[in-house]
């Protein structure tokens, strides 16, 4: 049995666990409550107290399998040197990227200033049920790389000119996120994490002729840098389609998350050799109910016979009733 299984089978079950990405988030009115008292969000995550109490809010409030610690995948650029700041309706910004500053911060540099995540999942391992797994995460390089030099245009299309004029430094600086991100990683777990989830949210927006490049090796080189520590990975390479084989071919990660896009039965029949998580569209449980439970029959009768953890194909929206998630749960484990 791989680690990753191991960590997540269940005293009464065999790989059977629930967890929602973005589970504590902003669909919990308890977590606006905080939200509202603190308006910088980096400084938030960086509130040990406070990100351990909204890690566990979902757990207090659902008793879902695995809490996911409450952080945000800019949190490494940060420690790298750049500054970020979330701007509402718009999202992150991060301020101009300036290769010798990214190249002049150290380990202990990067790991101190990090400390209060680390601190945080210190203090949530020693409220969290022994039982239940707690996940830390990353964000992958190439994703990083897409908010550090501002290359996104939009949702759906990266400013390659921009991309191309940085591209004397490429190897550089994904090398240094490599091996930072893998200090990362490393950190999270010494401080009580079982698990880490490594999260490529902008992976479908690589060209076929990068994708190896960008999304596989570097990937890649943070999982096999997992298994050597035995550390328990699930990756999201979001957006990615029928690559998605090519990818855990190539990586071989212990889990991969599933994006709404895919089909269950094409993953069933073509990602072999890992545990699935997640598929289902977090839009179905902004629908009728009996539309979400039928969209989540239809993942647990196509995984009903494999090693399945049961998620979404992207996290909780902010509208999300937290009655259909507690309804969703529910439905899931009487299945």
């Amino acid at each position: 049995m791989s680690t990753l299984k191991r960590i997540l089978v269940q005293k009464d079950r065999t790989c059977r666990s629930v967890w929602f990405m973005r589970q504590a988030g902003r669909y919990l009115p308890e977590f606006r409550k905080i939200r509202s008292q603190n308006q910088d969000f980096i400084k938030l995550c960086l509130n040990s107290e406070l990100s351990s109490e909204i890690t566990l809010q979902p757990i207090k409030k659902f008793d879902l399998d695995s809490a996911i610690i409450f952080s945000d995948i800019l949190i490494a650029p940060y420690a790298l040197g750049q500054e970020v700041k979330f701007i509402k309706d718009e999202g992150p910004e991060l301020d101009d990227f300036i290769l010798e500053k990214f190249l002049d911060i150290n380990e202990n540099e990067f790991s101190e200033k990090l400390n209060p995540v680390y601190k945080a999942i210190e203090i949530t391992r020693s409220n969290l049920d022994k039982k239940k797994s707690l996940i830390g995460f990353i964000g992958a390089p190439w994703t990083l790389l897409v908010y550090m030099l501002n290359i996104k245009k939009n949702k759906t299309e990266i400013d390659f000119d921009k991309l191309n004029k940085n591209i004397i430094n490429k190897n550089q600086i994904l090398s240094k996120l490599i091996k930072f991100l893998s200090l990362h990683i490393s950190n999270q777990i010494d401080a009580g994490a079982d698990v880490v989830q490594i999260f490529d949210s902008w992976s479908g927006l690589i060209p076929e002729n990068d994708i190896k490049d960008y999304c596989y090796i570097p990937n890649a080189k943070i999982v096999e840098f997992c298994k050597e520590k035995k550390i328990p990975n699930i990756c999201f390479p979001r957006g990615i389609k029928e690559k998605y084989k090519e990818f855990n071919e190539m990586v071989k990660p212990e889990g991969i998350n599933l994006d709404y896009t895919i089909d269950p039965m094409w993953a069933k029949n073509n990602l072999k050799n890992v545990v699935l998580q997640g598929g289902l569209d977090p839009k179905l449980l902004l629908e009728s109910e009996e539309l979400m439970l039928k969209g989540a029959t239809k993942y647990i009768k196509t995984f009903q016979d494999i090693p399945y953890i049961f998620n979404l194909g992207h996290g909780l929206l902010p509208e999300t009733d937290p009655d259909r998630v507690k309804k969703l749960i529910e439905f899931y484990r009487n299945y």
